[in-house]
């Protein structure tokens, strides 16, 4: 399985910023993103513009939209990478799980979209684990990474694969709302890009038969569903075939992680978002000789890692995607 977060990419020169002074600005930037969704509309908020860093409270004054309820994705945490690009990604994880905590609601659940570690080792998985033990919410669900397959799956789906399907794929419902877990990292086809396979698309099948045309639908899975960039693997291959099977639903979201940036796509009713990383940034696309952990000013890494945050208020309108960075770009 070929690795698409190569470790030489834009990482060779320290810019003499010490941990310390890395995770200050980390705090200072919160790694977050809160969505919501209001009146069918799916919007987000840069956590960074509505926490007070000094204090870790929701800013004085600030009054939160109402939402039926709500949940937060997270993506890429790359338990064990300790490159240049970030020296402490558990540090990192930390600020945005602080971040989650600090929301006046508390989450229904958090949605991990893989790269749970960097190495699939079982270390990282327990570090993980640990972390996220003090998220304020009721449940975690995940899907895996590349990274998190590297011994074909196994310790994921001892950790994470109970009741899923095949190689850790699975549904659940939550207020109205029907959510789907694909897995496209197991059967990387050449240049790295995801595949569904045959058996997970007759499954998916099988799942959206008895909805609903108006029933709203979360799709999550690692890699994107969409081609965002063939050439570095950031796309996959056979999603055609699922997104075909969503086309006649009124709503659907499709939530990604992989390329650690924010891209957003809209076609017909289906609204795609890939999430930004909690680790390291990644160049945009074709902005590289390759992808890889993006080695940049610690000033600027702030506000290019992140977490995302759903609020759902039940709606008879197509469902839409309204996005405000983390923070604005100095």
């Amino acid at each position: 399985m070929k690795d698409h977060n190569n470790e030489h990419a834009n990482d060779a020169h320290s810019d003499g910023i010490d941990r310390r002074g890395f995770l200050e600005c980390m705090a200072w930037a919160g790694t977050g993103v809160l969505w919501m969704m209001t009146g069918g509309v799916l919007k987000s908020f840069g956590m960074s513009q509505m926490i007070d860093h000094t204090t870790g409270n929701l800013k004085s004054g600030l009054v939160m939209p109402k939402s039926d309820f709500s949940f937060v994705q997270i993506s890429d945490s790359h338990i064990g990478f300790n490159k240049a690009a970030n020296p402490d990604v558990v540090g990192t994880l930390q600020v945005a799980i602080d971040k989650i905590n600090a929301m006046p609601t508390r989450p229904s659940f958090v949605l991990h979209t893989g790269d749970i570690t960097h190495l699939a080792q079982a270390d990282e998985f327990d570090t993980l684990e640990q972390a996220l033990k003090s998220v304020k919410t009721e449940k975690i669900f995940y899907v895996p990474g590349e990274h998190d397959v590297t011994d074909n799956g196994k310790l994921y789906l001892e950790r994470f694969g109970k009741g899923t399907k095949g190689d850790g794929w699975y549904s659940f419902d939550s207020n109205g709302v029907h959510f789907i877990g694909l897995v496209n990292v197991t059967n990387h086809v050449d240049g790295g890009l995801g595949y569904l396979g045959a058996e997970q698309i007759k499954w998916l099948e099988a799942d959206l038969k008895p909805l609903s045309a108006s029933t709203p639908i979360v799709v999550f899975a690692h890699i994107p569903m969409w081609a965002i960039y063939p050439q570095w693997g950031w796309g996959t291959e056979d999603s055609a075939q699922a997104l075909a099977l969503l086309k006649r639903f009124g709503s659907v979201s499709v939530l990604n992680g992989h390329i650690h940036q924010t891209i957003q796509k809209v076609e017909g009713n289906i609204t795609f978002h890939t999430a930004n990383s909690t680790a390291f940034p990644q160049p945009a696309p074709g902005a590289a000789p390759s992808p890889g952990p993006m080695k940049v000013p610690a000033e600027k890494l702030r506000s290019m890692l992140g977490l995302t945050s759903v609020n759902y208020v039940e709606h008879n309108s197509t469902l839409a995607i309204t996005d405000i960075p983390l923070i604005k770009p100095e």
